[in-house]
C-alpha cells in the first residue's frame, strides 16, 4: 500500500497518481533499449553544475535519484539515494555499489540521518505535494545543510511537449510547471529560505561548439538567460530560535603595516565579546616601529589575550590567512589597523552570526555617509562597480567587496581553506579569497552597513589603478569558476 506522511494514502486520486508514476519509472528503468533522447547533453550539463556546487567528501542525499549517476558524480563521503521506483533503486545499486539506495516516497522519508547536502534534481515537477516533500527535509537537515535543486522552466512546457510527441525525448507524465516565485513561496512555507538561484541550459542538444557557448555562457547573460530550460536553487533551513549555548571565543585578526600610531587605540576601543576577545596582530614589513609598538602594548596589557605574528609573505590576504590559521577562537573577524571601521562595530557582526541571520557577515561602507576624506572619488566608483559585478557573479547581494571588516565561524573558514585550490591562492587582499570560498560553500552572505571613517594616522596601502586592474582580473577568473562553469 502506498504511504503518506501520516500513514496509508486515503486520497484515491493521490494513490492513482503515485502508482502511475512508479509504474512509469519502473518501465524506464527496465527498458534496455531506451528511446532517442534530447536529454544526454542536458544531463551532462546538470552534472557539471552540481559538481561546481557540491564539494567532494560530504554527506549527500539525493531524492529522486534514478539510477544514481548524479549522486555518484558528486563523490560523497556518505551518499544515500532515494527513489520510489523499485526498478530504479535496483539498477542504481548495481551501478554504484559504494552508495546506499533506498526505495521510499519523497512525501514520507524516514532515514534517521542528517546530511550536508540534499539534492532534488528535476523532481519537484513530478511531486503530488511539493510543500509536503519539502517539509520532510527538516528532520534530515542541520542549520548547515544546503538544499540544491533544479526544475524545468515553464517557458519550455510547449517545446518539450512537441519533442516528446515527435519521439525525440522520453515520454513523461503530466507535470507541475512551477515558477521561481512558486518555489520560493513553497520553501518559505516549509521553513527554508533561498540563498541564490540562477538559470541554466539554453540548448539541450549535443551540438558543439554551439552547445558549450549557449549553456556555459549565454544562459547566464540577459536577455538570453530568459530562455533557459531549468532553474537552479540553493536554499538553507530558515534561522531557528537561538538556543542558549556556550558563548564563543572571538578572534580578531589585525593586519598591520606602518600603523604604529593606531595600535594603542585598537586596545582601548576593541570590546570584549562572547566569552573573550583574542587580538591577533600580523605585522607586515613596516618601515615604522609598528612591530615594537605592538610588543610594548601587549606587554603593558597582560589581561588581554593576544598574539603577535611577523609576516613572511606579502599582502593583506597573506596576513589574514596567517592570522586565521593561528586563531584559537570559534568566531573569526578581520579589523583593519587603520581604524577606518570602528572597533566598536564588531559586536554587531557577532550578533548577526549568533542569530543565524547570516553565515558570512560582510561589512558595507557604501550605505551611510562617509567622512569627507575616508574614500577618494575613483575608489568609490571602483567599489560600486565591483559590488555590482560580485552581486551578479555570486548570486547574492554583495554591496561592498573591499570593506576590510568581515566575520565568520572558524569551522566555516576551515572548509573554505580546504577548498582553496578550486580558485587558487592568488588574492593579495584576502577579501575575495573569503567571498569566493563562502559562495562556493553556498554560505548565506549578509551585508552589514557600517560607518566609514577618515584615517587619523598613516596613509593607505591601496594603489587604486594597479589594484583595480588586479581586481578585474580576479573577477574574470572567478567567473570561470563560479558563473560560467
Amino acid at each position: 500500500m502506498t504511504l503518506s506522511q501520516n500513514g496509508p494514502i486515503t486520497d484515491l486520486a493521490e494513490r492513482a497518481y503515485t502508482r502511475a508514476r512508479i509504474a512509469h519509472w519502473d518501465r524506464v528503468a527496465t527498458d534496455a533499449a531506451g528511446l532517442s533522447d534530447l536529454g544526454d547533453a542536458y544531463h551532462r550539463r546538470l552534472v557539471r553544475v552540481y559538481r561546481a556546487q557540491v564539494a567532494p567528501n560530504q554527506r549527500v542525499l539525493e531524492i529522486g535519484c534514478g539510477q544514481g549517476d548524479l549522486l555518484a558524480a558528486l563523490e560523497p563521503a556518505f551518499g544515500v539515494g532515494v527513489d520510489f521506483s523499485h526498478a530504479m533503486v535496483r539498477k542504481a545499486s548495481g551501478r554504484h555499489s559504494n552508495l546506499r539506495f533506498v526505495q521510499a516516497d519523497a512525501h514520507a522519508l524516514d532515514l534517521d540521518q542528517v546530511f550536508d547536502v540534499i539534492v532534488m534534481s528535476d523532481l519537484v515537477n513530478y511531486l503530488w505535494d511539493v510543500e509536503l516533500a519539502f517539509r520532510q527535509l527538516e528532520k534530515l537537515s542541520t542549520q548547515r545543510t544546503r538544499l540544491i535543486m533544479n526544475f524545468y522552466s515553464r517557458i519550455w512546457e510547449a517545446p518539450l511537449g512537441v519533442a516528446r510527441a515527435a519521439g525525440l525525448a522520453k515520454p513523461l507524465l503530466e507535470q507541475n510547471w512551477l515558477t521561481m516565485e512558486d518555489i520560493d513561496n513553497l520553501l518559505r512555507l516549509s521553513d527554508f529560505e533561498v540563498t541564490r538561484h540562477w538559470p541554466e541550459v539554453l540548448l539541450p542538444l549535443s551540438v558543439q561548439p554551439v552547445e558549450r557557448v549557449a549553456n556555459q555562457y549565454l544562459s547566464h547573460i540577459w536577455p538570453t538567460e530568459l530562455g533557459a530550460l531549468t532553474h537552479f536553487v540553493v536554499a538553507r533551513p530558515s534561522p531557528r530560535p537561538v538556543v542558549a549555548a556556550a558563548e564563543p571565543l572571538v578572534s580578531v585578526v589585525v593586519p598591520a603595516r606602518n600603523e604604529a600610531g593606531n595600535i594603542a587605540p585598537i586596545f582601548e576601543r576593541t570590546p570584549q565579546m562572547g566569552r573573550g576577545t583574542e587580538l591577533i596582530f600580523v605585522e607586515g614589513h613596516s618601515s615604522d616601529d609598528t612591530y615594537a609598538t605592538i610588543e610594548q602594548e601587549i606587554a603593558s596589557r597582560p589581561a588581554w589575550c593576544c598574539q603577535l605574528l611577523k609576516q613572511s609573505g606579502k599582502g593583506k590576504g597573506d596576513a589574514v590567512r596567517l592570522g586565521f590559521e593561528a586563531a584559537r577562537g570559534d568566531v573569526l573577524m578581520i579589523l583593519d589597523a587603520d581604524l577606518t571601521v570602528a572597533p566598536e562595530e564588531l559586536p554587531r557582526f557577532l550578533t548577526a552570526l549568533q542569530s543565524s541571520k547570516g553565515e558570512f557577515i560582510n561589512g558595507v561602507r557604501l550605505v551611510y555617509p562617509m567622512e569627507k576624506q575616508a574614500m577618494r572619488f575613483f575608489n568609490l566608483i571602483g567599489n560600486k562597480f565591483f559590488s555590482l559585478a560580485f552581486s551578479w557573479l555570486l548570486g547574492q547581494s554583495i554591496k561592498d567587496t573591499l570593506c576590510g571588516t568581515k566575520a565568520l565561524w572558524a569551522a566555516d573558514y576551515r572548509r573554505i581553506a580546504a577548498q582553496r585550490a578550486y580558485f587558487g591562492d592568488f588574492d593579495p587582499f584576502g577579501d575575495f579569497d573569503l567571498l569566493f570560498g563562502a559562495a562556493r560553500l553556498n554560505l548565506k552572505i549578509v551585508d552589514l552597513p557600517i560607518r566609514y571613517r577618515e584615517r587619523t594616522y598613516g596613509t593607505t596601502n591601496i594603489q587604486r589603478w594597479r589594484h583595480g586592474w588586479l581586481l578585474l582580473q580576479m573577477v574574470l577568473f572567478a567567473a570561470r569558476r563560479i558563473k560560467f562553469v
